[in-house]
């Protein structure tokens, strides 16, 4: 495994495809939005409004991380968005880490290229569909061991874990509004967040599994902090990950030091 993709998407309602479903006027966005209200749309009507992913490739001494980013449709349309990143998976052929992808992330991709009309075989290029199989793992679903009970939200679990979990005042439900308004690239940079905290949890996992050994887990995280570091300046809601290590009881936590 020579790269590891983490990404998670935001999403909104695709109005004009409700319109379609219910037999209205496509252009009357204010009914379509009266027919969803405060609903969770079925899956095929999430609009994919920004595809946040951090890649790092596998070193001798761990992971090192290469890129951060989330691009929106405040830049390019949502084909381009499932293209760009079907192409980079289809180049790369990574493991695909994700909070609750195989529930909602990775179907949406899927529902929304056929959609747009796209050919994506890059979604393809490993068993990313498998929901048992390692080449795409869901945190959420893997460590509640495919139970409903045992499983929590990202958030709740960053914070038990000593990371910083979601800014404070934004969460998924309102994207939608944040998007009407304008505030597209705070939704961008939410997405950015919730990539880094499911990315940590996973070298975590990795630690306890015996993936990673302690020091490949501390340098991992040491090439995170490094990569923040150098970019919090420019991206101030990236600036709580900055230089945060392990909690400091945690034995592991001391090989960063």
């Amino acid at each position: 495994m020579a790269h590891v993709v983490v990404f998670d998407l935001e999403t909104i309602p695709d109005l004009e495809a409700v319109s379609r479903v219910h037999g209205v006027d496509p252009h009357d966005d204010n009914r379509a939005q009266e027919i969803v209200g405060e609903k969770f749309c079925k899956l095929p009507l999430h609009r994919i409004a920004c595809i946040g992913a951090l890649i790092a490739e596998s070193s001798d001494n761990g992971w090192i991380v290469r890129s951060l980013g989330a691009p929106h449709i405040g830049e390019r349309s949502e084909a381009d968005l499932i293209a760009s990143f079907a192409d980079r998976l289809h180049e790369l052929r990574p493991c695909l880490v994700s909070f609750n992808g195989s529930g909602f992330d990775l179907p949406v991709l899927r529902y929304r290229a056929m959609v747009n009309c796209l050919s994506a075989p890059g979604l393809y290029a490993r068993g990313y569909f498998k929901r048992y199989s390692d080449d795409a793992v869901d945190l959420c679903d893997v460590l509640a061991s495919f139970t409903m009970q045992g499983k929590c939200k990202l958030d709740e679990l960053a914070r038990i874990l000593g990371l910083p979990g979601k800014p404070d005042g934004v969460d998924g439900s309102k994207v939608a509004e944040y998007v009407a308004t304008g505030r597209i690239q705070e939704v961008a940079d939410y997405c950015e967040t919730d990539v880094v905290n499911t990315y940590r949890v996973w070298l975590r996992y990795e630690l306890m599994r015996g993936a990673l050994t302690e020091a490949a887990f501390g340098l991992s995280e040491r090439s995170l902090t490094d990569f923040i570091d150098v970019r919090s300046a420019d991206r101030p809601h990236l600036a709580p990950f900055a230089g945060r290590k392990c909690p400091p009881e945690n034995h592991a936590g001391s090989v960063a030091d």
